[in-house]
């Protein structure tokens, strides 16, 4: 015989059978005690100072913790290719080290090309904004609420020489951000070199904390999920997106914008960062079009062509490789590129969608494949 509590005052009443009980059986006892709105509220309110208190740690600790995930993030990307070479009889010492070495290879050849245009452009930077003030100031004045004339730009905070005073404090806040960027660098080849070289043992002692069986096939697969999402993502859109710099490098070039080759890289590597990249691309050849010639309407062409080219192959290229295997709510990459932006800047916008990625695959090999479907009325 089995009784259930379901408010305090039940537990005299079972006392008491206890005590009384007839037959050499005692009674068995389940407890179930009811919670109010208050424990509920109680249980919440820990929950979400726990993951306060988580947000405020992945915030603080930056610094440290970017590196490292921008690391693990690559490291999974590459392990597709750390799995060819470890089944061609390649040690894991040898594919981490080439694999790394590769990568940062990389990043030094775009980090090289990219030098000299911007250091020429930080040079014709106040010729630049003076022709910029010189173009704009005409449209401007037209509206006379606005309350700017010529004369704005030749006194007071909005005058050239402020201006150009503002650009020398910003160049100094960001020469002063070069050392920790230079540490943050290291500490990512470092933590990319060791992840590959001792991916195989994370990957199993990850699946042998969990005991049963099915536990471990489901780590398993959900870690395969993962590799294969991120692998299969980056290099279809890698060969998309840099058939994309080529096109808006043409675009650039066509349209008689300086340093075309600089225009290609930054389309390149900003589609990696949906709608954010996107939106200031285009903004960038708009203005940088009307800088460069006197009608507004050639001024814009390279802008619109990069936008027609791009909604191209956003709509119609890339889904037709990709089909629907990695597709993902817009509105969660958009809160996922607004959040990983407020918390760790550039870096945080381009892991935005990875980190989607990966948290959507989790929960699609987590989430039942057979979901119940609700009876809707007709």
């Amino acid at each position: 015989m089995a009784y259930q509590i379901d408010r305090p005052g039940h537990i005299q009443e079972l006392a008491e059978i206890a005590r009384n009980g007839a037959g050499d059986t005692p009674p068995q006892i389940q407890v179930h005690i009811a919670k109010d709105g208050l424990d509920l509220a109680v249980t919440w309110s820990i929950i979400g100072i726990f993951v306060l208190l988580s947000l405020a740690v992945v915030y603080i600790m930056a610094a440290v913790l970017m590196p490292i995930t921008l690391a693990v993030v690559v490291g999974l990307i590459l392990g597709f290719a750390a799995d060819k070479l470890h089944k061609l009889g390649v040690s894991p010492l040898v594919s981490a080290f080439s694999l790394s070495s590769l990568f940062a290879a990389a990043v030094f050849f775009i980090v090289n090309a990219l030098a000299e245009p911007m250091t020429r452009l930080a040079q014709d930077a106040p010729q630049m904004l003076e022709s910029a003030i010189e173009r704009v100031t005409p449209f401007l004045e037209r509206f006379e609420w606005l309350h700017i004339s010529r004369a704005t730009f030749q006194g007071g905070s909005m005058s050239m020489e402020k201006l150009l005073e503002n650009t020398g404090s910003v160049l100094q806040v960001v020469t002063g951000s070069l050392t920790p960027a230079l540490v943050q660098a290291m500490i990512f080849f470092a933590a990319l070199l060791l992840f590959l070289l001792g991916r195989l043992q994370l990957r199993k002692a990850l699946i042998m904390t969990f005991r049963r069986r099915e536990k471990r096939l489901a780590t398993i697969r959900i870690l395969n999920a993962i590799e294969d999402a991120l692998g299969f993502y980056f290099a279809t859109a890698s060969v998309i997106y840099a058939a994309l710099g080529v096109i808006v490098t043409i675009i650039a070039w066509a349209g008689g914008l300086a340093m075309p080759v600089l225009w290609g890289v930054f389309a390149f590597l900003s589609s990696f960062v949906p709608f954010l990249g996107f939106s200031l691309m285009t903004v960038a050849l708009a203005a940088a079009g009307i800088l460069t010639h006197d009608d507004l309407l050639t001024g814009i062409l390279p802008a619109v062509a990069f936008l027609i080219v791009h909604l191209v192959m956003e709509n119609i290229v890339v889904p037709a490789i990709m089909g629907k295997r990695l597709e993902i709510n817009p509105f969660i990459i958009f809160v996922a590129i607004i959040f990983w932006t407020w918390m760790w800047g550039a870096v945080g916008a381009m892991l935005a969608l990875p980190l989607s990625l990966i948290g959507m695959t989790i929960l699609y090999e987590v989430l039942p494949e057979d979901r119940s479907t609700p009876n809707l009325p007709g």
